[in-house]
């Protein structure tokens, strides 16, 4: 390149410059910023993962311990600190078994509520609902679990919920009602499914007609 072609492209980039440099300076700036914050948030993602797996183990050996006082706690400071993580949802619904068993109904009501609520997974909340739906049975608060049963399931839990729901029906006395909803769980479980069709037959056959 002579001296004169190398001053021209001094000059030429001079030029760009005054005019570019300082949005290119901006877009360097933020895409920098941008990569900086992207690391960061995946950093804190592992840390809180790390940390919420360790207070899931305590959780853990607490409804193995059927430490009622402790599950409530490892519960309460897993949903406030790591409820974003999938081990909240899985934390609530342990502890609501865990707190059910020990007689403390409002604790696992509270529990399966937290989880229909905030659970990371929709599989999670409809699990949540088709278990406090069974407290609400034993409770005979039938048209509050019917509420919470309402609308369309979940794909694969079609024969769950419509169970559920027969057996709050039958429980208000609504047998012909009840009957159909058995009938749309037997017809919606896979044939494998032998002690839940064996189950639900015997129910429907409890209702005569």
């Amino acid at each position: 390149m002579s001296y004169h072609d190398e001053q021209e492209s001094i000059e030429s980039f001079k030029a760009w410059w005054a005019q570019w440099g300082n949005t290119s300076t901006w877009i360097v700036l933020v895409a920098l910023m941008a990569a900086a914050a992207w690391n960061g948030w995946n950093f804190w993602q592992r840390r809180q993962a790390t940390q919420a797996a360790v207070l899931y183990e305590q959780v853990q050996q607490s409804v193995a311990a059927k430490d009622k006082a402790h599950v409530t706690r490892d519960a309460g400071d897993m949903e406030a600190r790591y409820g974003g993580t999938a081990y909240g949802q899985m934390t609530a619904l342990e502890a609501a078994k865990a707190l059910y068993e020990a007689g403390d109904v409002a604790g696992a009501k509270a529990q399966l509520q937290w989880a229909i609520d905030h659970a990371k997974d929709d599989e999670y909340k409809q699990i949540a609902k088709l278990r406090l739906a069974a407290v609400m049975l034993d409770e005979k608060a039938y048209d509050a679990g019917l509420a919470l049963l309402a609308g369309t399931p979940l794909e694969g839990f079609q024969g769950a919920v419509a169970d559920r729901r027969g057996d709050l029906l039958a429980a208000q006395g609504k047998r012909a009602d009840a009957r159909s909803a058995y009938q749309l769980a037997l017809s919606s479980l896979g044939k494998s499914d032998t002690s839940a069709r064996q189950l639900i037959q015997f129910k429907l056959d409890a209702l005569g007609g």
